[in-house]
C-alpha cells in the first residue's frame, strides 16, 4: 500500500489538491491519505506554519502533496514560509523543476528539460544581519550539498534518458561558493558515470544558461545549479511549458519526497472552482515516477493531460480559458487516463 499526505495549504490549494488526489486514487486503487496542515492559515490559527503534528506525517507516510501558500504582506514576527520549512526540516536536498511542452499551451512543442535546483543552502539559509547602514546576507555552499544534488541530476538524467548534463554557476565572481559547487559537481557526475556511457557533461554561467533557455531550450537536458539560481532560471524556463500555473515540481531527499505545484495560492480566485489543477496533477505525477518508483502509471498521468489538452479542454489562443471550472478540467483528465 502507498501511503500520501495530503496537505492542502492555502488559497486554490483546497482546490486543485484535492483534484489531484482523485487522480492518484484513479491509478493507485489502495491508496491511503493522511490529511495535515500548513501554510499562513495555520500559522494563523497555530501560531506555527508547519505543525510538528505535520512533520511527523510526512515522515510517516514518507510521500507528500503540498498545495499551495499565502504570504503575509510585511514580516510577521515568528512567521516562517511553510514550504522552506518543510525542505530544510525534512531535508528534501533536490528540487525537480521539469519543463515539457504541453499540446495548445506551449510556444514550441520539443521542449523536455529538467532544472535540479539545490533545495537547502545557499542564501535560503535565512543568515541575514544589520551591520550600521548595510544589509548583509550569508550564502552558504557545502562539498556535502554540492555532491548529493550532482548525484541526484544523474539519476534524473538516467530516469529520463537525457544526453546532456550542464553545471550552471557563476564562479567567475564567486570564486570560492560557486567554484567549490562547480568542482564538486563535476567531479561527482564523472565518478558516477558507468562505463559504455556517453552522455555529455559541460558548464555555463548563469547568465548564459538564461540567454540559452530562451534562445534555444530543446538543446537542454538536465542543467544542476545552486539553490537561488535554480529558483530563478526554473520559473524563467516555465514559459516553455505554458507558464508558472502549468510547472510542476517536486522536492526528493533521501526517505521522503513532496510534490508541489509551482504556482501561488491565487487569492483572486481562490473558492470560485476555476483554479487549474493541471501543475498539482503534474506534480503528483513525479512523486509517482521519482518516489514511488512506477514510470509507466506516471506516464498514464502525463500522457491523460496531454491527451485532454490536445481534444477536450477549451484553450483560447495559448491559454486556457480562464472560467473554465476545476471539476471539468478534472473530468477530462480522468475520462483519458486509459488512452
Amino acid at each position: 500500500m502507498f501511503s500520501l499526505c495530503v496537505i492542502e495549504g492555502d488559497g486554490i490549494g483546497k482546490e486543485v489538491i484535492p483534484a489531484a488526489v482523485e487522480v492518484l486514487k484513479a491509478v493507485i486503487p489502495d491508496l491511503y491519505i493522511h490529511a495535515a496542515q500548513a501554510g499562513w492559515q495555520t500559522f494563523q490559527e497555530h501560531g506555527t506554519s508547519v505543525p510538528t503534528e505535520t512533520l511527523t506525517a510526512v515522515r510517516k507516510c514518507g510521500a507528500a502533496l503540498f498545495g499551495a501558500v499565502s504570504s503575509p504582506s510585511g514580516k510577521v514576527e515568528g512567521y516562517r514560509s511553510a514550504i522552506l520549512t518543510l525542505r530544510q526540516e525534512l531535508d528534501l536536498y533536490a528540487n525537480v523543476r521539469p519543463v515539457r511542452s504541453l499540446p495548445r499551451l506551449s510556444p514550441r512543442q520539443d521542449v523536455n528539460l529538467v532544472i535540479m535546483r539545490e533545495n537547502t543552502e545557499d542564501l535560503y539559509v535565512g543568515r541575514e544581519r544589520m551591520e550600521e547602514d548595510s544589509a548583509v546576507a550569508e550564502r552558504v555552499i557545502t562539498r556535502r550539498a554540492s555532491q548529493r544534488i550532482g548525484r541526484r541530476a544523474v539519476e534524473v538524467l538516467r530516469i529520463e534518458n537525457f544526453q546532456r548534463l550542464t553545471i550552471v554557476h557563476k564562479a567567475n565572481i564567486l570564486p570560492l561558493t560557486d567554484g567549490l559547487f562547480r568542482d564538486t559537481v563535476c567531479a561527482t557526475v564523472q565518478e558516477m558515470r558507468h562505463p559504455g556511457e556517453n552522455w555529455a557533461v559541460d558548464e555555463l554561467l548563469v547568465d548564459t544558461a538564461a540567454y540559452q533557455l530562451v534562445s534555444h531550450p530543446h538543446t537542454f537536458g538536465v542543467l544542476v545549479t545552486t539553490n537561488l539560481f535554480g529558483d530563478i532560471l526554473s520559473d524563467e524556463a516555465a514559459f516553455w511549458c505554458g507558464g508558472m500555473g502549468l510547472a510542476p515540481s517536486l522536492n526528493w531527499g533521501d526517505e521522503i519526497a513532496i510534490a508541489e505545484p509551482v504556482h501561488g495560492s491565487a487569492p483572486d480566485i481562490a473558492g470560485r472552482g476555476i483554479a487549474n489543477p493541471i501543475a498539482a496533477i503534474l506534480s503528483a505525477a513525479l512523486l509517482v515516477r521519482y518516489y514511488w518508483n512506477l514510470p509507466q502509471v506516471a506516464w498514464q498521468i502525463e500522457n491523460a493531460v496531454r491527451r485532454a489538452l490536445e481534444f477536450d479542454i477549451q484553450v483560447s489562443g495559448s491559454q486556457l480559458k480562464p472560467d473554465i471550472p476545476t471539476e471539468a478540467v478534472l473530468k477530462a483528465i480522468l475520462t483519458r487516463l486509459n488512452d
